[in-house]
């Protein structure tokens, strides 16, 4: 690291340049926090009741969605190494089977919501939840399909270092949700009032509003022209999609491994009411509207570790890593102190109900705790898939989140009847351990590169799996 900072100029310049590729992202994710956030508070305004709703939709939905999200991002780390080793030209024919492989995904994905809500009693759901649960997944699986097309032509854009239309499409679709939103659930302008399934239905549709547009931009901007993203139909291709399964599945079985871990909670604090299942929902809404900076900065963090990977440039590899630590240790930091200081203000504007809010401020502390590790190990997460290392990773997180985490907060939470907030300190296990574990694999993993000059014929046998 010594020889990384030595040079003080450079590793300014990496700050600067990961800051601005990861702004845009950061907003883009914000907007996609914003969009739960608009979700949660119709639905809490409606009644508790929806709003416990909507939290086990949404869990049901996030759960699985997690893997083909994971997935597709594996064409980021792609593009960025081709678009850094000059092989633009091999960056469509790829991105058109990723595009075979989002739609499969989202088939899938459409047949497991369709089926889903059956689960809901086997889970101990309370009763009064399901119906409006099973309402909302019903009409969201609508938007699914478009949903994993949107992530396939979002991670290409990333790929290229082009992170803007993730933030004008993100927010573009928060000024359709809002409105269509409260109109279907509360049954405005003349439609009948649907609750839950209301904001099923604005979901889908801004999610097909999303990826419309998406397309139409890829197909008409000069910046993608070159390229010829949608010059030709291209029939599917197994080795082209092999490749991206090798490197992206386990990546979706990481974010898989880590979202679900809150999705669980979600469900198993379900069964203690309406009233602990609503304020998990809030304090979870809250995390993770925290968590988009880290996330962008980690998406942004692998696009500059996989170019550098491309262009066979050993320092700037882990440069790129370290310009991603320092912004998100002063990002976390500033959103721990928010938690700590605002907690009852931000949970106010959720809910009017006194119980849930208690609770829910309660639980916002707890988040406050685990804002340092949860930023690291994002970003750690990131580094390595510039690196295209995800198969390790992949097996830290399921010890960190379902070997350690897990277990402590089913333990306390339900074992000894903690609620909860025994729960939450399972995820505090959970994200800590994998922060240093993962911090500790790219610093491994990044080593093999370090020791070798950029020329060193060596570095081109590390670099030998860039996809073809």
């Amino acid at each position: 690291m010594s020889s990384i900072l030595s040079s003080p100029p450079r590793f300014v310049d990496e700050v600067r340049a990961t800051g601005t590729l990861a702004l845009p992202l950061v907003l883009g994710h914000v907007s996609a926090g914003l969009i739960g956030f608009v979700d949660n508070v119709i639905a809490g305004h409606h009644s508790t009741q929806t709003l416990a709703s909507v939290t086990v939709g949404t869990a049901l939905l996030w759960l699985p969605m997690m893997v083909p999200i994971g997935t597709l991002i594996s064409l980021t780390a792609s593009v960025s190494q081709l678009d850094g080793a000059r092989r633009q030209s091999e960056i469509a024919p790829l991105f058109r089977q990723a595009l075979w492989l989002s739609l499969g995904i989202g088939a899938l994905m459409f047949l497991f919501l369709t089926l889903a809500p059956y689960l809901l009693p086997s889970f101990g759901v309370a009763a009064d939840i399901i119906p409006g649960a099973r309402e909302f997944l019903h009409a969201i699986r609508w938007g699914v399909p478009a949903l994993t097309l949107y992530f396939c032509m979002r991670y290409l854009s990333e790929g290229t270092h082009w992170t803007l239309p993730a933030m004008v499409l993100g927010f573009g679709g928060l000024l359709v949700l809002a409105p269509v939103g409260y109109v279907l659930t509360f049954g405005k302008l003349g439609f009948p009032e649907m609750g839950a399934a209301g904001l099923g239905v604005a979901s889908a549709i801004t999610m097909w509003l999303q990826a419309l547009s998406f397309a139409l931009y890829l197909w008409r901007a000069r910046r993608f022209a070159a390229l010829g993203l949608f010059s030709h139909f291209e029939p599917p291709r197994w080795a082209p999609i092999r490749q991206l399964l090798k490197t992206g599945l386990p990546i979706g079985i990481t974010v898989f491994m880590e979202g679900s871990l809150f999705i669980v909670t979600a469900l198993l604090i379900s069964r203690l009411g309406v009233v602990p299942a609503a304020a998990h929902q809030i304090a979870v809404n809250v995390s993770a509207l925290c968590f988009m900076v880290p996330m962008g900065m980690a998406e942004a963090t692998t696009v500059r570790v996989g170019r550098a990977v491309g262009q066979r440039d050993t320092q700037a590899i882990r440069r790129a890593a370290y310009a991603g630590y320092l912004i998100v240790l002063g990002t976390q930091l500033v959103s721990a102190t928010a938690l700590v200081l605002g907690h009852e203000a931000v949970v106010s504007l959720y809910t009017d109900d006194v119980a849930v809010a208690t609770l829910a401020g309660s639980l916002l502390l707890f988040a406050a705790v685990f804002q340092l590790p949860d930023g690291i190990q994002v970003l750690s997460a990131g580094a390595l898939r510039g690196l295209k290392d995800t198969r390790v990773p992949m097996w830290l997180a399921a010890l960190s989140y379902w070997g350690l985490g897990m277990p402590l907060g089913a333990g306390l939470g339900l074992g000894l009847g903690w609620g909860p907030k025994g729960m939450w300190m399972g995820l505090i296990l959970g994200l800590t351990t994998a922060s240093i574990l993962l911090a500790i694999r790219f610093q491994r993993s990044s080593r093999r590169w370090q020791q070798f000059a950029p020329d060193d014929t060596r570095v081109a046998e590390l670099a030998a799996d860039i996809p073809r």
